[in-house]
């Protein structure tokens, strides 16, 4: 919720208009709600959390209104408590100014009014508060009022305090899917300013609900910047209504659409069952990676077999450091450790596993395909050496078998989508891996901007809520918070995952470079098994070589001059479909975005005091947050059409 101050010039005396007419948006939201939560019992009870930076005036008609229906209220400020008090309870002097900063009674009875409405909100709501630049903006707000005739001081204090507003204005998008403005439509122009949240609000793909304070019972959706400039009006009230109806049911609802079954949409997640480790049935790519990907002779023949951390023990396992460093940013004042811990943390581990799992079981089994067909041809050829055409029957059963297990395998692996719920489940849980380092600092991707799936939307769905469910940090931010949340997201987050994509980038050009050699040489070798025959087949012409041995050897150069080409062929069908190459591509470019990031932040930590600043900070956490999507794009891209099939 965003809208004019009361102060307003089209902010009305009489608000009961005003007031009906959030009253019916805000009836219309919980009834959808009722709707959705009777007919998919399943998912539960979706709950409203209204976000506003409680202005006096329209944010605080709306905030009453959302807490007398059991909202929650979330509040991004633009300032500390204190400063942010002083400036919307709107005194006039310094003196009153200097009371309110010192949390003493100011004179101005108007004043106290306001601050006693401001404070009994601020008790009701989860405060976020964005102190970081208070004592530059404390000294421009006190030269503001010692210096009323000076415009300067005044221009400067409301540009700056502007810049404030529209940062915390951002949050209070990026926490939204829908967002409402009590707004005249006169100017986007004001930095902070009602139509400035509007204007960011649709260019972030955020459906924006505006009412007119003078005509509150008009109240349009526009879904387009473009839409601003339309004078158009609905003709009838359920077509408004329909409208605020889809958005609702938009936000709560999965919407998949295709696939039907166990495993469409959050099916996916029910259908799925959790293993302490991997299969030993599912190695073979892995395998693979370590014989060609490894250094050293030994390593190569290491277990490759995997233990999934259990979603109830990464908090004091793998992730106890992080939960330890978050813990001591705000002791006592915020509860960002224990939702990182109770609501992120678990479903990252157990989605990681999972697809750990899949991933295992998908690409082994199409390995195991290029490996089964080789073996086919290799066991269907056999018969000419070792037995007679009569037995042929034995070793065409054998080619049989292994043309059969193909077809099987591929088939369980296409029924069972093993290769979509793969995807899905990785990139819910690549999006989960980087959440902790966006709640601390209560940055969220705004709602339209999320990717969407092919073939499902659910991934990006259930962290959204996920993430929703978190919501803002209670706490103040100062400069050791910021400090403290950047040195979070480089040692837990773009350290390890620079050095991770480093490292797995030169492992997959050894897996790469290593199957292409192998492979060419087995070509070779079946061209110098012909070439061996046919200069053999010459010297036995001339009596060089005695030609029974040449007639009993004759089927083995056959064989030979089959099976190495078709085992070399079967190599460069792994090759390509595991694509390593490109996947060492991915993450090479992924390591130099990450290495471009931690330069960034080894500057700001390194800098002189006061020189990290929220927008500097969220900027930042939004840049690596950039790289996470990139890269789970490009891995998407190659592996979408790498599903299992037969190797032909």
């Amino acid at each position: 919720m965003t809208g004019h101050r009361a102060s307003h010039s089209s902010f009305p005396n009489d608000t009961s208009q005003l007031d009906a007419a959030i009253d019916q948006i805000f009836c219309e939201i919980d009834a959808v709600l009722k709707d959705f939560q009777e007919s998919t019992v399943s998912i539960g009870a979706p709950s409203v959390r209204l976000h506003t930076l409680l202005s006096d005036g329209a944010d605080h008609h709306a905030a009453r209104r959302g807490l007398d229906r059991g909202w929650d209220l979330s509040t991004p400020l633009p300032f500390g408590q204190a400063l942010n008090a002083a400036i919307n309870a709107d005194v006039q002097t310094v003196a009153d100014a200097k009371a309110v900063l010192a949390g003493q009674q100011v004179a101005d009875s108007e004043a106290a009014n306001r601050l006693a409405a401001i404070s009994d909100l601020m008790n009701k709501s989860r405060v976020f508060e964005l102190a970081d630049d208070d004592a530059r903006l404390t000294e421009l707000f006190l030269a503001s009022l010692s210096k009323q005739s000076d415009a300067s001081a005044t221009a400067q204090f409301a540009s700056e305090s502007g810049k404030r507003v529209a940062l915390a204005g951002r949050i209070l998008i990026e926490q939204s899917d829908l967002v409402i403005a009590i707004w005249d439509q006169a100017t986007t122009a004001n930095i902070g300013g009602t139509g400035h949240t509007a204007l960011a609000a649709l260019n972030a793909g955020i459906p924006v609900l505006l009412i007119d304070p003078v005509t509150p019972d008009a109240w349009r959706v526009v879904l387009a910047p473009e839409d601003l400039a339309s004078t158009t009006v609905y003709s009838e009230s359920s077509d408004r209504l329909s409208s605020l109806h889809q958005i609702v049911l938009a936000a709560v609802s999965v919407g998949e659409k295709g696939d039907s079954g166990d495993h469409s949409g959050l099916k996916t997640l029910d259908a799925e069952h959790w293993r302490d480790q991997s299969s030993v049935l599912s190695h073979a790519f892995r395998r693979t990676e370590m014989l060609f990907g490894e250094t050293g002779v030994w390593r190569r023949f290491a277990s490759v077999r995997q233990t999934y951390e259990r979603p109830e023990e990464i908090a004091a396992g793998s992730a106890k450091a992080l939960i330890v460093a978050a813990s001591a940013m705000s002791p006592g004042g915020s509860s960002v450790d224990e939702s990182i811990t109770q609501q992120i943390l678990p479903r990252f581990a157990w989605l990681d596993g999972i697809s750990a799992h899949l991933s295992d079981r998908h690409r082994s089994g199409m390995t195991l395909n290029f490996i089964l067909g080789a073996c086919a041809i290799i066991g269907g050829i056999l018969y000419l050496p070792l037995v007679d055409p009569a037995q042929k029957w034995i070793f065409a059963s054998i080619e049989l078998a292994f043309l059969l297990a193909i077809l099987l395998n591929t088939s369980i692996g296409r029924k069972l989508r093993i290769h979509d719920r793969w995807f899905e489940t990785r990139r819910a849980a690549e999006y989960l891996r980087y959440s902790p380092m966006l709640s601390i600092l209560g940055v969220a991707r705004p709602a339209g901007e999320w990717p969407h799936g092919a073939k499902s939307r659910w991934p990006e769905w259930y962290v959204k809520h996920t993430n929703r469910a978190v919501g803002l940090p209670e706490c103040t931010v100062d400069e050791a918070y910021l400090k403290s949340s950047l040195t979070i997201l480089r040692d837990h987050y773009v350290d390890p995952q620079r050095n991770y994509h480093r490292a797995k980038s030169e492992r997959l050009s050894r897996v790469h470079h290593g199957l292409d050699h192998l492979s060419e040489w087995l070509f070779i070798g079946g061209v110098l098994f012909v070439a061996l025959y046919l200069v053999l087949a010459g010297l036995s012409a001339f009596s060089v070589i005695d030609p029974n041995w040449l007639t009993r050897s004759a089927k083995w150069f056959t064989v030979l001059a089959v099976a190495m080409p078709t085992l070399g062929g079967a190599l460069a069908g792994i090759r390509y479909f595991g694509d390593f190459e490109r996947f060492a591509e991915i993450s090479d470019v992924t390591s130099e975005k990450l290495d471009a990031i931690a330069d960034r932040l080894g500057v700001i930590l390194n800098a002189s005091d006061n020189a990290i600043t929220y927008s500097h900070a969220s900027e930042i956490m939004r840049a690596a947050n950039d790289v996470v999507f990139a890269e789970i794009q490009s891995w998407q891209s190659v592996f979408r059409r790498k599903v299992i099939a037969v190797p032909a």
